[in-house]
């Protein structure tokens, strides 16, 4: 689940409910269907602001459009791993993470809606929903480098910003 943060229309006039991890998805009213009336007023959408839809995009790991590099970590190997990134933590809110296995295998673990469990190995890439927990296991000698990915877009993305992981 994602908190609405705002909201647009399509060429069309649909209405687009942005959301905090970068997606967005089309809020029609379409009854009987979709029951979403305070769509149609800008009171209804504004009382919307902070509420939560699901997000299958993050739930598969699809990254949204538009993201730059903000800053990289690494590369780290199976020694040098943190022990930060190897128990559960997360992305900051509008971050998203991308790991890159340069060598080896990792294992990485995600709690997401269906919770991912992947065995990665070199030149493999996981993207990283921001506020989801997940971890790093390194399976035998590995390198990984992670990426933390920012809307190009975005009021204050820019490279000065602190990047923290969250556990």
């Amino acid at each position: 689940m994602r908190p609405i943060i705002g909201f647009r229309q399509d060429d069309r006039g649909d209405w687009i409910a942005d959301l905090s991890c970068l997606h967005s998805q089309h809020v029609r009213h379409q009854p009987p269907f979709q029951d979403r009336s305070w769509v149609l007023t800008e009171p209804g959408r504004a009382e919307r602001v902070g509420t939560e839809l699901a997000c299958p995009l993050c739930d598969r790991a699809e990254l949204p459009d538009r993201l730059r590099v903000a800053r990289s970590a690494g590369p780290f190997n199976a020694e040098t791993l943190p022990a930060g990134l190897r128990r559960d933590h997360r992305v900051a809110d509008g971050t998203w993470g991308l790991l890159r296995v340069i060598g080896g295998n990792a294992r990485f673990r995600m709690t997401t809606d269906r919770p991912f469990d992947v065995r990665l190995g070199a030149g493999d890439e996981q993207a990283i929903p921001p506020m989801v927990l997940h971890q790093v296991t390194p399976e035998g000698p590995m390198e990984i480098v992670i990426e933390f990915l920012v809307r190009s877009d975005a009021p204050g993305s820019d490279t000065d910003r602190e990047w923290p992981v969250t556990t």
